[in-house]
């Protein structure tokens, strides 16, 4: 099958025919018909994630049809599915007590085992995937697996996000956009926060009451104005320091903050201690959802209650994730990237 595989950390991907990936006896093999580049992939690109080394195929937001069952797989030949990032065993304290994306024997593909910027797939633990509807695209499927379901998971478990409340999205790329559509479904109100004037004008365009360009002052100090006393609800999407401890001086005493964004390098950062002290602030970490959401979340798109097609800017061909990676090297366009030509 033909591979976007790492020979060398921060260069171009190398397109490459290796084997095909062997079925899972509890698993299938998917054709994959759509995956998301994801600036997780990048701190795996760049050489950031532990779990991620030269030879490894990047790619966790996927989706396709099953080539392959193995014999204790739930799904069959045919089935058109959609996958979360995180892949949990089913059986670990964790998983049974529902909070899956917490699984302690949890498998991610392209950290640690083949992923999805590749032809084929293999997916163990597939009581995870469930079925892709017809009206929903691959392209808008592959955006679902990390960036949408974490936001979602973010905001009404975290968070528990309610309609009214003044929600602050610290970074406006893949989870970012996420978040705010889903924040405005939910009935929040979204005030979006980047360094990028056509960033936040698409934030505007899509939902947001109001934006924030953190380069041009105080982001904290501009969003405890708008909001009149601070933010219910901040949203770090991006991993970073700064961000970080913005998010949490945005917000109005006894708000919550969640960090949503994949710490950047070692992980280490400092934070304002005495924000989270004095205003009795709620300080979340969130990682991905667990499997059994995504039905209500697919119903929710189908019905229209939410419109996530912002999500897909452009659709490349396997050949073009290299461009994509080093693209987020800087400010980046509004919208992402999705895989769907593997061919090519």
């Amino acid at each position: 099958m033909r591979a976007a595989v790492i020979r060398d950390f921060s260069e171009d991907l190398s397109i490459e025919t290796v084997d095909d990936p062997a079925c899972p006896d509890n698993g299938v093999v998917l054709e994959v018909a759509a995956c998301g580049v994801c600036r997780s992939d990048f701190h795996g690109w760049v050489g950031e994630h532990p779990k991620v080394g030269k030879g490894s195929i990047l790619g966790h937001e996927y989706c396709g049809t099953v080539v392959e069952a193995g014999p204790q797989a739930r799904h069959r030949i045919g089935d058109r599915l959609i996958a979360p990032f995180i892949l949990a065993c089913g059986t670990c304290p964790s998983c049974a007590t529902g909070v899956s994306n917490a699984c302690a024997n949890q498998i991610t593909p392209g950290f640690g085992t083949p992923g999805a910027y590749a032809q084929f797939v293999s997916v163990p633990f597939d009581h995870n995937l469930v079925a892709l509807p017809d009206s929903i695209s691959p392209a808008l499927a592959a955006g679902l697996g990390c960036r949408v379901t974490t936001a979602w998971h973010a905001l009404t478990d975290r968070a528990q996000v309610r309609a009214g409340e003044w929600v602050a999205v610290h970074g406006t790329g893949g989870i970012g956009l996420a978040t705010l559509l889903l924040a405005r479904a939910l009935g929040a109100r979204v005030v979006a926060v980047d360094v990028v004037d056509e960033k936040l004008e698409h934030a505007t365009a899509h939902g947001a009451e109001a934006v924030v360009n953190a380069a041009n002052g105080n982001a904290a100090e501009a969003i405890r104005d708008i909001t009149s006393g601070g933010a219910h609800v901040s949203i770090e999407a991006l991993g970073i320091g700064p961000t970080t401890n913005a998010s949490l001086e945005c917000l109005r005493i006894l708000g919550r903050h969640v960090q949503v964004g994949m710490p950047a390098g070692s992980g280490m950062m400092e934070v304002n201690m005495r924000a989270i002290y004095a205003k009795q602030l709620s300080f979340f970490g969130t990682r991905g959802m667990p499997s059994w959401k995504y039905p209500s979340l697919l119903e929710m798109i189908q019905r229209r209650a939410v419109d996530i097609s912002p999500m897909v800017a452009r659709e490349v061909p396997l050949s073009g994730a290299s461009a994509e990676l080093h693209a987020m090297r800087g400010p980046t366009s509004p919208g992402t990237a999705v895989i769907t030509d593997f061919a090519a």
